[in-house]
């Protein structure tokens, strides 16, 4: 077994709140709305033990469950799906939130996403998403299928135009683990009206195991993560579209998909000083986005080959650029060196690529928790962070001022009394009026309504 990030820091005495980070952690608050009024003291508060053993939070705060794994759908068309992950939060009307939400089920899945006529792609594929409804005092109004027949459906983004693309995480062809469709790819979805999302998949998107993307609000174009663990590592893409900017299902016009070249650099997490910046990158056509017969990362891109990074996941627009995320590197794994996480910003009117901070080892810097996966801008300012690994699981706040603090833990033990689990949070976005945060679990997966003295 690994040491993992946690049992480093631990020897050091760096474990918790409060950990320094190297990079400019200011950058990443671009274009948060409140990110001016970060900083002083940090938090709301030690989290106060939950009776009913489910979550705890701050003094104040109170959560609500909205959905559960395996209980029946307020629709009526079967259980909740399990494994919760990505989501959004859309405005629904007066006082409502549209949330939609990702189950990252495999062939393996206990609660799949029901197969509905009209939304299904791959009656095999167990994956999707659902839309739940949410009124101003927090209750469910409509819980639904928003798409079905997809499979490993983990992050993606909102669109300008209030919709989600959701992302499959997975290179399975047809005949593969039973599969009667080629996967790897995009679907949009709308909160408002899912049956016009149609189950079509975007191809001129790339077909290759999707993480997450992001929308520059100008232009239309859409940046893309691949989540790749193995070697070749995963490429930062950009996509095109024929028509940007042109509302629900603008983008199954078709456009071009690049990749990210970033000359002399191979590997990105050979670079290893925060600020550093490369001018000028290139992009590249990808010569196959569909992978008839080789996966994208594997193709042959010319003399000056193609940038790659290990697990790049997360993928948010702010201020004039977007933001991506490298989880980790191990030279164990093939990497040219170790990271416990990157953040990387790329500004598309000057073609800059810049690393905005680096985390351990090898340096005395850490981050909120062990393994932070999903991301959102908080409104009341600074970042709220998904902790996925091993362990107590949380959500953690960063300031601008570089301090974390505990926002939630799940306290649902999976496990046993005596070799307890906790599964790993996912999806925090919040409502259009920043007064609720929601979340999943993903197992068992649960979605909560978070509610408090968020300006406190």
């Amino acid at each position: 077994m690994s040491v993992t990030r946690r049992q480093i820091l631990a020897r050091g005495g760096t474990v918790g709140a409060g950990i320094a980070f190297a990079g400019s952690v200011e950058q990443l608050f671009a274009g948060s709305p409140a990110a001016a009024a970060v900083g002083g003291s940090a938090g709301y508060g030690p989290l106060v033990p939950d009776p009913a053993g489910i979550l705890d939070l701050p003094r104040g705060f109170r959560y609500k469950i909205l959905s559960r794994e395996g209980e029946p759908l307020r629709s009526g068309e079967g259980p909740v799906p399990g494994n919760a992950d990505g989501m959004a939060a859309f405005p629904g009307g007066p006082g409502r939130v549209r949330l939609v939400r990702n189950h990252e089920n495999r062939p393996d899945a206990e609660h799949r996403v029901p197969a509905v006529e009209g939304l299904t792609y791959d009656p095999e594929g167990k994956g999707g998403c659902t839309a739940l409804e949410v009124s101003a005092d927090g209750r469910v109004r409509g819980e639904r299928v928003a798409i079905a027949g997809t499979a490993v459906n983990c992050a993606g983004g909102p669109t300008p135009w209030n919709t989600w693309l959701t992302c499959e995480e997975t290179e399975d062809k047809a005949g593969t683990n039973g599969y009667t469709e080629d996967h790897g790819f995009i679907f949009e979805v709308d909160p408002a009206r899912p049956e016009r999302s149609g189950a079509v998949p975007l191809t001129a998107m790339g077909r290759f195991q999707h993480e997450a993307v992001a929308i520059d609000p100008r232009d239309g174009v859409v940046y893309e993560t691949e989540d790749a663990f193995d070697k070749p590592f995963g490429l930062f893409y950009r996509f095109l579209p024929e028509r940007p900017r042109g509302g629900f299902g603008s983008l199954r016009a078709g456009g071009r998909l690049e990749a990210l070249r970033v000359p002399g650099v191979a590997d990105l997490s050979a670079v290893r000083e925060p600020g550093t910046r490369f001018e000028r990158v290139q992009w590249v056509p990808v010569p196959d986005p569909l992978a008839r017969q080789t996966p994208i990362r594997f193709q042959d891109f010319g003399s000056g080959g193609i940038t790659h990074g290990q697990k790049l996941e997360g993928c948010y627009w702010g201020g004039d650029r977007v933001y991506f995320v490298c989880s980790f590197a191990r030279e164990s794994e093939g990497s040219q060196a170790d990271h416990f996480g990157q953040v990387w910003s790329y500004e598309p009117r000057s073609r800059r690529l810049t690393l905005v901070i680096v985390f351990g080892p090898g340096t005395d810097t850490g981050k909120p928790g062990e393994s932070p996966d999903n991301i959102a801008l908080a409104p009341q300012g600074g970042l709220m962070v998904c902790e996925d690994g091993d362990g107590a699981q949380h959500v953690f706040g960063v300031t601008r001022d570089r301090k974390v603090y505990p926002m939630a833990r799940n306290r649902q033990n999976t496990g046993t009394q005596e070799k307890p689990s906790w599964g790993e949070f996912a999806g925090v976005t919040f409502s259009p009026n920043g007064r609720t945060m929601f979340v999943n679990v993903y197992d068992p997966g649960t979605t909560f309504a978070v509610t408090g003295p968020w300006h406190r």
